[in-house]
């Protein structure tokens, strides 16, 4: 008896668990009319340098000012530090020693304020998903949250 039962459960188990998937999600994968401009084959023409979203030409201040670094940082320990480390080692997400050489502003500006757009359709985002395997949550940041944390990255990144 003790035999069937334990038959009976792992087939139970198998069956949950194997098999096709049969359910399937659409995905709207029709381009923003920002950044649809289509080519000879239909793909949307994408500038990975510029990122998606409403930071373009983000001018940057070659001095460092502390005190939006200083409220950078308060973001920081309130929204990022839970996945994210301030040296190269990885976390959840990604470490931020060096992601202001790695980056322009525009990009990572955009990425932080606007994480879901960057990663549909910008190829570094992707890359850091495959990565860290987990999708960043929306944080939503201010632009003047997103700014102060930008010059806090700065400043970690030894910009004076």
């Amino acid at each position: 008896m003790k035999k069937i039962i334990a038959i009976l459960i792992t087939g139970s188990i198998i069956a949950a668990c194997g098999g096709g998937n049969s359910h399937t999600t659409a995905t709207n994968t029709a381009p923003s009319p920002e950044t649809a401009q289509a080519g000879n084959n239909e793909n949307p023409a994408y500038d990975p340098n510029r990122g998606e979203g409403k930071f373009k030409d983000v001018q940057v201040n070659p001095k460092l000012d502390m005190a939006i670094a200083n409220e950078g940082q308060k973001v920081y320990n309130v929204k990022c530090s839970s996945c994210h480390k301030l040296s190269s080692e990885k976390l959840v997400g990604p470490g931020w020693s060096g992601v202001t050489s790695r980056h322009q502003a525009a990009w990572i500006l955009n990425f932080i304020t606007n994480t879901d757009a960057m990663l549909n359709i910008d190829p570094k985002a992707q890359a850091q998903l495959e990565i860290c395997l987990v999708r960043m949550p929306n944080q939503s940041l201010s632009d003047k949250e997103a700014l102060s944390l930008y010059e806090f990255m700065r400043k970690n990144d030894g910009v004076k």
